[in-house]
């Protein structure tokens, strides 16, 4: 049975867009945590903007990003939309409910990686679908942006483990409790 593990990025204030804020604070133990996240993963599960960001950028990342960028462009992505008609990008778009969808990927032996997909994050958790949180908290406050959580979404978790890194990100899993 797989499991589902969103990888998100956040300020202190919950801001999750336009991720630039996290530039000057990302560093060689965020790379290689970031390259186990993906090397544990079988197939990405992604929301129609992060599919559609990701598939404009990765594709030509590779030469700069090696292994990584390879993975990313080669491995399988579930995508939940309902407004796109094509799939590209070694993708699939899930088909009728996405909380029965993802349930039936569930089933299966494989392990799906969600990053950003907001959207996405707080329908699954609602329908309790993701069994780890991996949030990067970094040490900046945006006052305004999209928060990661929507009102509505309530979660009870655990603190399964946390580090810090040495430009003061905060690196925390949860899983539900």
């Amino acid at each position: 049975m797989g499991k589902v593990v969103a990888v998100e990025y956040t300020t202190l204030d919950g801001v999750f867009e336009e991720p630039a804020w996290s530039g000057p604070y990302f560093n060689e133990e965020l790379s290689g945590w970031q390259a186990q996240n993906l090397a544990g993963a079988d197939a990405l599960l992604l929301g129609r903007k992060t599919y559609e960001g990701f598939k404009a950028a990765w594709p030509h990342m590779e030469a700069e990003t090696g292994h990584f960028g390879v993975k990313m462009n080669s491995m399988p992505k579930h995508v939940a939309t309902t407004t796109l008609a094509e799939p590209e990008w070694n993708a699939s778009f899930l088909q009728g409910e996405v909380a029965d969808a993802v349930a039936k990927l569930k089933t299966e032996p494989a392990n799906l990686l969600i990053n950003g997909s907001a959207s996405l994050v707080n329908y699954l958790t609602r329908h309790n679908l993701i069994d780890e949180y991996r949030i990067m908290i970094f040490p900046v406050v945006q006052g305004e942006g999209r928060k990661l959580w929507e009102d509505g979404t309530k979660i009870a978790l655990t603190l399964a483990d946390g580090w810090r890194t040495a430009t003061g990100v905060e690196v925390i899993t949860y899983v539900p409790a």
